[in-house]
């Protein structure tokens, strides 16, 4: 399933941080960060997308193992950021880096590739409009960033231009059905679309 989000709001909060994000721990979280921490919060909202298909049983996860892919010289590698609930945005950026940074060297362990319970994956970094993610199993969801293109679109009766992406919602359809893959994509919109309540509440 697929939407879109204006990206206009987030992208101005970040540059008015930036010096300040900068200053105080040294980096600024990139637009991945932020998706991880509205994933999380959807998440929260919508369980079944965080459980895995164990035979006949449906396994619900009550902790957040976000797989994040990253490139490395072999390919995209999926490592794991462990309890991504628990992190800031600025934290997660930091532990993402961290993972990036050993993918580059080939250093990942096992431990890091293994237990994800949902995935993020940003192909907009390499330029892709819009895809469909591939299921990383047994893992039930995976959602899909796209690169941040100004558009025309419809505000309050005016044509303007706005920074917008498309999301891809690739799911498991035995666990989860279309109206919730819908909701769980409207979540992740709205929170991005208001970073103070996901900064608050993812």
């Amino acid at each position: 399933t697929f939407n879109e989000v204006d990206m206009g709001r987030l992208l101005e909060t970040r540059t008015r941080q930036r010096s300040a994000m900068a200053e105080r721990h040294g980096l600024t979280p990139g637009i991945t960060a932020f998706f991880i921490r509205a994933a999380v919060g959807a998440l929260k909202a919508f369980p079944r997308l965080n459980a895995e298909l164990d035979g006949d049983e449906i396994l619900l996860k009550h902790y957040y193992d976000i797989g994040v892919a990253v490139g490395a010289e072999e390919g995209l590698v999926v490592p794991v950021l462990r309890d991504a609930d628990r992190l800031s945005v600025v934290e997660i950026e930091r532990a993402v880096q961290a993972l990036a940074k050993k993918a580059e060297l080939g250093s990942l362990g096992l431990e890091e590739l293994r237990g994800g319970t949902f995935t993020v994956t940003n192909g907009g970094v390499f330029g892709s409009l819009l895809s469909t993610p591939i299921l990383n199993p047994p893992q039930v969801g995976i959602l899909g960033l796209h690169r941040i293109q100004e558009r025309p679109v419809v505000r309050e009766g005016s044509l303007v231009a706005r920074p917008m992406m498309y999301l891809a919602l690739s799911y498991d359809h035995r666990i989860v059905d279309g109206r919730e893959a819908v909701q769980f994509l409207v979540r992740v919109k709205e929170l991005i679309e208001d970073p103070e309540r996901l900064l608050l509440e993812g």
